[in-house]
């Protein structure tokens, strides 16, 4: 994995915002035309918006490299690494419709990308295993994010997720010994406890969703 290389990507899309305001800027637009099922905190709106897809972004490589050590551990690495690459060439080499952007505005489309791919890793785990294999619930985070990238290219890119993983991982991937081996890891009090240090974003910058 060449996370260093998304590390240093989006500090500088940091530093284009910091240049510009261009994602602040988007999002002050956007918030009143936000889908009523967001719930943001009544102060700060726009400061916790932004705050929000800052952290979204910023989490990518982190959860990327700690995807591949569980993938390690679980002895499924030559099945895991693959798609956790095509999330990496997300951020590195972009899809044609997300070439020549620049700034955080941008990379939230990568980021998008790379998360909604772990979640559809996650979903394959709890078919076949009842447990994820990173219990780490991006839900809501994505469903805000999914939201703010509009649902027409949103849409569009989940396709994109959806061919990655149908090429990737089939049911011989999960057909493995190692990986049955690893069953019962997916449900130790150790996996939980590295998890645990991984913030929920959506419930740390105090936004929901209400879908009632």
């Amino acid at each position: 994995m060449n996370t260093a290389a998304l590390r240093e990507q989006i500090q500088r899309a940091h530093q284009h915002e910091t240049d510009t305001g261009q994602l602040t800027q988007q999002l002050e637009k956007q918030l009143p035309h936000l889908h009523p099922a967001i719930q943001l905190p009544e102060a700060d709106r726009k400061d916790v918006l932004t705050r929000f897809v800052r952290a979204y972004i910023d989490q990518v490589p982190d959860l990327l490299d700690a995807a591949n050590d569980v993938a390690i551990k679980a002895g499924i690495e030559s099945q895991i690494k693959p798609v956790l690459k095509i999330a990496e060439q997300y951020f590195i080499q972009p899809p044609e419709a997300l070439e020549g952007h620049v700034g955080l505005d941008c990379l939230l489309d990568e980021a998008y990308l790379a998360h909604r791919l772990v979640e559809e890793v996650n979903d394959l785990y709890i078919k076949h295993f009842q447990q994820p294999l990173i219990p780490l619930d991006t839900t809501v985070a994505n469903l805000i994010a999914h939201q703010l990238i509009g649902e027409a290219f949103a849409n569009q890119l989940d396709e994109v997720v959806h061919h990655s993983v149908d090429n990737m991982l089939n049911e011989d991937s999960f057909a493995l010994e190692s990986v049955e081996q690893y069953r019962d890891k997916l449900s130790a009090k150790e996996t939980g406890d590295a998890w645990s240090q991984w913030p929920c974003l959506s419930r740390q910058f105090g936004l929901a969703l209400d879908l009632n």
